[in-house]
């Protein structure tokens, strides 16, 4: 189960992580799976307070094995706490993140300003396979169920639209789940290309807003992915995820490199 294998184990100094074969996006891990770790490692560090805002980079491969993760709280005030996380193979720090987790204060200016999309029902969308080598290797153990252009299909914007969830993903529905199924989908500039190209997540931002209730546990989720802009190899995108009631649930920015 997804949630089982990205749940380190309870630290001694550190905590300890085994990143399963099956998991690569290229050469290292699936970005979501370590992103999903980092975020577990931070709440239960912090079990009163859930996570608001994650910051994080990935500066190289975690591959399969063994994995150690550090905590550090930069500061704790009385309804926000700022900690940091490590993620480190080999005695190499290969990602790290920042998290901020924060009370509930007030909710007089709840809202969302996002249009919502257009989300055709996820039971009338066919199941696109997605396997290697046209597709990363975690992409097994996704169900994608895309609404709109393919990749590599010369299409006129590039924006990705679809539903998506872990074929197991176990019994929490949590920050850590967010921001991985965030992370599921291709980059939105392949689908202005003719033909597949090597791109890697550098940079991650997100905020959950993981209120689940009422939404069916089976339920996918929607991603609506955005490219905003691109210079130098390196492109910015815009990530939502919404569940299929409407409600927003995350927010996610990332910063691609074009690799060649």
């Amino acid at each position: 189960m997804f949630d089982a294998l990205t749940t380190p184990s309870p630290p001694g100094t550190t905590w300890t992580l085994d990143v399963p074969d099956g998991w690569q996006q290229g050469r290292g891990a699936f970005g979501g799976f370590l992103t999903a770790a980092m975020i577990r490692v931070l709440e239960k560090s912090n079990t009163s307070r859930p996570l608001r805002s994650l910051t994080a980079e990935f500066f190289a491969p975690v591959v399969t094995g063994g994995a150690q993760l550090t905590h550090e709280v930069l500061r704790a005030g009385n309804a926000m706490t700022t900690s940091t996380v490590r993620l480190l193979q080999d005695g190499e720090v290969c990602a790290h993140a920042v998290g901020v987790l924060g009370s509930s204060r007030v909710n007089d200016r709840d809202q969302v300003r996002l249009e919502k999309p257009v989300m055709k029902p996820w039971r009338e969308c066919e199941v696109l396979p997605v396997e290697a080598p046209m597709g990363p290797v975690f992409a097994q153990h996704v169900e994608f169920r895309p609404t709109g252009p393919m990749p590599f299909s010369g299409a006129k914007e590039p924006v990705t639209e679809g539903w998506v969830r872990f074929k197991q993903q176990g019994e929490k529905r949590d920050a850590a789940l967010l921001a991985a199924i965030a992370d599921t989908y291709w980059p939105a500039l392949f689908l202005l290309e003719e033909m597949p190209r090597p791109m890697a997540t550098v940079a991650f931002t997100f905020q959950p807003f993981a209120n689940f209730q009422g939404l069916a546990p089976e339920a996918p989720f929607f991603i609506r992915a955005k490219l905003a802009a691109a210079d130098a190899g390196y492109t910015v995108e815009f990530r939502e995820v919404w569940g299929e009631d409407g409600r927003l649930l995350a927010l996610n920015q990332q910063t691609f490199v074009i690799i060649k």
